[in-house]
């Protein structure tokens, strides 16, 4: 801990002479090598301590300023070395400031009486008018956040985590704030009850109130001009700014919210992006990207989403008020003016065009298209997995994780094939071939959850999922043959056999992190019996499960692999693997010749269409060729047509290997 000195006589002397004041000069205390060189027209009220003044900031532009009080009204304030602060219009009071930081034409910054710096406030999220609220701290991740909103079924384990969250906020609450080093605020109105970390920088913001700003060296946050932000907390890495309006928000880790978005009781969590619209008591999973003025996102829950200009929903079905709430499970996508009035809820990868009143649950048939024609929600099953638009989100997820912080809240798992989306697909090949065999198989029109489904689209999703299927449960399979010697069946049978008896059953996405429900049942029993009781300890279970992912979806896809091409364990042998490589093969290879295709379409003489402003046919494909590229050199196209030749590849390689024990058979 610092050591500080009381002021000399003479130093009292020089600062009087420079028009600084003091209630009690001897309750302001200063660092061993203090000089008075730097303080002008400063009061001080009540302790005070101070560093050292030495240093000169470099600010844009190319000016210079020392380190120094110019202006400024401090009461109970602790100011770390190096630090500049002038021109407070009104003052600061009780804060410990950081070394080397910033401070600058700032209205007032104060805490007032004991606060947990938006700690512990209730967020009213998905139901407006309560019943699903989740409190805020500074731990929170999207997985805490999901239990906690959507558990209610289980009220124990909610009072519990309830509890933990209002242990760690009473923990941190203080009388006094903290700013830390090396932070900048510069042009800003008021700063009230709020926490601010390390290297953030604040210009031009309105007002700031009970909050707390969770900047560090590895991940700063910027907060800019005309923010307004009421009970909140902003994690590292996240920018907000131009006009932006938060109360009562959760921030996490990397999100960028500007050009005057607005949003109320509603949680943002890694990655996510809000500009220009607005949004109310909404559940944005890592990746939920609105970008437009006309766009309202209400009530609802999403990840891996993407809004389109105009999208809307509705939680007013009744009259009882706002209490109706949705979701959009991870990877959809809705078009412009799109609407949905809740409850519904979408499956996931699935795409939403035009407005949908009828309140479906296609939650079993992921990768689907939900198109409005005359007032009627139709369903196009499995379609999405031959989009070229969903290949390419996929891969641009991961390339897209700004998260600089080391210590990161959410864990996310980015596979578009996962447990989860595969037993959504066995569930839905079973519902479309029990609909088929119900309806009769020239029924031109299927009915299921107040939608359609044509006749060609039903039997085109079955052979969807099914290719779908035989790719991932292949893809398990390779993978875990890879780098393997395989001289015997004996051999073989061996290295399937699973490394764990977790992961069988049913698996859940808890807003990013994919992982077997008897995992997360097990922690929710730890956290309700009382042997987890500690914000860090759930996050380490779901840090746990997260690096386990793999393991876990080996013990799951041996299951299904002898259930879906009934196999015998025991009796498993290099030619059934073979016809299971061959059927992998078969699968990867022509999903990637339907995106290969898909992506043509993209460069079609239609899509040409206002290209060639003035000139024949032959100046339009030039125009589009300057601009897009020609279809042969696109980088996607190429990176498909690399995949089909690699993946043949590699089903070769592993054939190859198992040909010797083939034709010993």
């Amino acid at each position: 801990m610092k050591k500080y000195r009381k002021l000399t006589e003479e130093e009292i002397l020089r600062l009087k002479s420079q028009a600084c004041l003091a209630d009690d000069w001897s309750q302001v205390a200063v660092a061993e090598t203090f000089k008075t060189d730097y303080v002008h027209h400063t009061r001080f009220s009540g302790v005070v301590n101070l560093g050292v003044f030495e240093k000169e900031f470099s600010l844009p532009g190319g000016i210079r300023k020392h380190s120094g009080l110019r202006h400024v009204t401090l009461h109970g304030v602790t100011v770390g070395d190096n630090c500049c602060i002038e021109n407070m219009q009104n003052y600061i009071a009780n804060y410990d400031i950081g070394h080397d930081t910033f401070i600058e034409n700032v209205d007032i910054i104060l805490v007032d009486g004991q606060t947990a710096f938006g700690n512990g406030v209730e967020v009213a999220v998905l139901n407006e008018t309560g019943g699903r609220e989740v409190l805020m701290n500074d731990k929170l991740s999207a997985h805490q956040a999901y239990i906690l909103a959507l558990y209610r079924h289980r009220p124990e384990l909610i009072n519990r985590m309830k509890a933990i969250t209002d242990f760690y906020s009473q923990k941190h609450a203080s009388d006094r704030g903290t700013i830390g080093s090396h932070v900048m605020i510069v042009n800003t109105g008021s700063i009230k009850n709020v926490r601010i970390g390390d290297y953030c920088h604040i210009c031009g913001t309105c007002r700031l109130s009970n909050g707390s700003i969770n900047s560090n060296q590895a991940a700063p946050v910027h907060i800019g001009h005309g923010v307004i932000a009421d009970d909140f907390i902003i994690s590292s890495g996240s920018e907000v700014d131009d006009g932006t309006m938060l109360t009562r928000c959760f921030v996490g880790q990397a999100c960028k919210l500007g050009h005057n978005y607005s949003a109320s009781d509603s949680l943002f969590f890694s990655n996510c992006q809000g500009e220009n619209g607005e949004a109310c008591a909404i559940f944005a999973g890592p990746y939920t990207v609105t970008h437009h003025k006309s766009t309202l996102l209400i009530a609802g829950m999403f990840s891996f989403m993407n809004a389109g200009s105009g999208s809307n929903q509705s939680n007013h079905m009744y009259k009882l008020g706002p209490i109706h709430q949705g979701t959009l499970e991870r990877g959809a996508k809705t078009t412009s003016d799109s609407y949905i009035l809740w409850p519904a809820r979408v499956g996931a990868f699935s795409l939403v065009m035009g407005r949908h009143v009828n309140h479906a649950d296609t939650s079993d048939l992921p990768f689907s298209y939900l198109i409005e024609q005359q007032n009627t929600t139709y369903l196009v099953p499995g379609v999405n997995l031959r989009s070229v638009g969903t290949i390419r989100d996929a891969q641009k997820w991961p390339k897209r994780d700004k998260r600089k912080d080391p210590n990161k809240l959410d864990f996310i798992n980015y596979n578009l094939l996962s447990p989860y989306t595969i037993q959504k697909m066995f569930k839905g090949r079973e519902l479309l071939n029990n609909l088929r065999k119900v309806s009769g198989e020239t029924s031109e029109i299927y009915s299921y959850q107040s939608a359609k489904i044509k006749n060609s689209s039903l039997n085109n999703g079955i052979r969807f999922y099914e290719t779908a299927i035989h790719k991932f449960l292949g893809n398990s399979l390779i993978k875990r043959l890879e780098g393997v010697a395989l001289d015997s069946d004996e051999a073989i049978r061996e290295r399937f056999r699973p490394d764990t008896s977790i992961g069988l059953g049913e698996w859940v996405d808890i807003s990013g992190l994919i992982a077997p429900k008897s995992e997360v049942d097990e922690l929710l029993d730890g956290i309700e019996n009382g042997s987890i009781n500690k914000l860090k300890e759930i996050n380490a279970a779901f840090e746990q499960m997260h690096a386990n992912y793999y393991v876990y979806e080996w013990t799951w896809a041996y299951a299904k692999i002898q259930e879906f091409y009934g196999l015998d364990p025991e009796e498993l042998s290099a030619a059934d693997v073979k016809q299971l490589v061959e059927r992998w093969k078969e699968a990867v290879i022509g999903l990637d010749k339907l995106v290969y295709e898909d992506a043509r379409k993209e460069f079609s003489l239609s899509s040409m269409t206002g290209f060639g402003a003035d000139g024949n046919r032959d100046e339009m494909k030039q125009d589009f060729e300057q601009v897009r590229g020609d279809f042969e050199s696109n980088p996607f196209v190429t990176a498909v047509l690399k995949h089909i030749e690699e993946k043949g590849a590699l089903g070769d390689e592993l054939i190859g290997r198992l040909a010797p024990l083939c034709a010993d058979r």
